[in-house]
């Protein structure tokens, strides 16, 4: 946020399409605390009434919200899961199914970008993201895992200097870390499963620094075939054991001892 505002439009209206730009490229991601106003006004090299109207075209957008602990924070945006609709799609399975079927395109495409885009500062944030999934895995720790798994995707998607990509899939990577569509942390309770699922990522991080976008790629969409039929076995093991209590239980509806 270093750079001045331009200064030949309206000043208001200059401020408010720099922070737009930020929100679109995904520096400022949804629920990141704003600075202080002071602080903003400087960075920005504006005024503080200047600052407030843009800021108030932001908020009347949608883009910027109120924090209940004071100042502004940008919006939750293209992560919500309160949506019907979304919530018809997450209740079917079948449609999960279609789900992965999409990230697997889209993942195959981000990784394939991202190894021909990245520059050094994508690299060592996709480095440091891997760095965390080993740390987690050597410990044993599926949350911690789970978690370092989604931000080493937004990093490759990052990384694909795609603003349209980087903007659907850290949207799906909003559903995705708050299970909507499936329990990703059934995975990761599985340790032949997370044995597997380190070395895909490892193998797509590998790619992207190698500067290899048809590896990456291919990574990327053998680690999503991989997660929806491991999924898929997940749910027909559940529904086996299920089977086996209500035959045990008699349905729940006989008087067996």
């Amino acid at each position: 946020m270093a750079s001045e505002v331009n200064k030949g439009a309206p000043a208001a209206e200059t401020t408010a399409r720099h922070i737009e730009d930020l929100i679109l490229e995904g520096s400022l991601r949804p629920g990141d605390p704003l600075l202080p106003e002071r602080e903003m006004a400087l960075r920005l090299n504006v005024s503080r009434p200047t600052l407030r109207q843009g800021i108030r075209m932001l908020e009347e957008k949608g883009l910027i919200v109120a924090d209940p602990g004071g100042g502004r924070r940008v919006a939750q945006l293209a992560t919500s899961i309160t949506d019907p609709l979304i919530e018809l799609m997450a209740s079917r399975g079948e449609v999960v199914d279609d789900y992965l079927e999409l990230r697997g395109t889209l993942e195959g495409m981000a990784a394939s970008l991202a190894a021909t885009r990245a520059n050094d500062v994508d690299r060592a944030t996709l480095s440091r993201c891997m760095e965390r999934i080993d740390l987690a895995h050597d410990e044993a720790d599926p949350r911690h895992e789970a978690e370092a798994d989604v931000d080493l995707h937004i990093a490759v998607y990052e990384a694909s200097h795609n603003i349209v990509l980087l903007q659907i899939m850290r949207a799906l990577s909003g559903m995705l870390r708050k299970g909507v569509f499936h329990n990703r942390e059934k995975l990761y309770a599985r340790p032949e499963v997370r044995d597997v699922l380190r070395a895909q990522h490892r193998a797509i991080h590998d790619a992207i620094i190698a500067r290899d976008p048809e590896a990456a790629a291919r990574a990327a969409q053998d680690h999503m075939s991989y997660t929806k039929r491991v999924r898929a076995e997940i749910i027909a093991a559940e529904t086996r054991l299920e089977i086996s209590l209500r035959r045990i239980e008699g349905g729940s509806l006989t008087a067996r001892n």
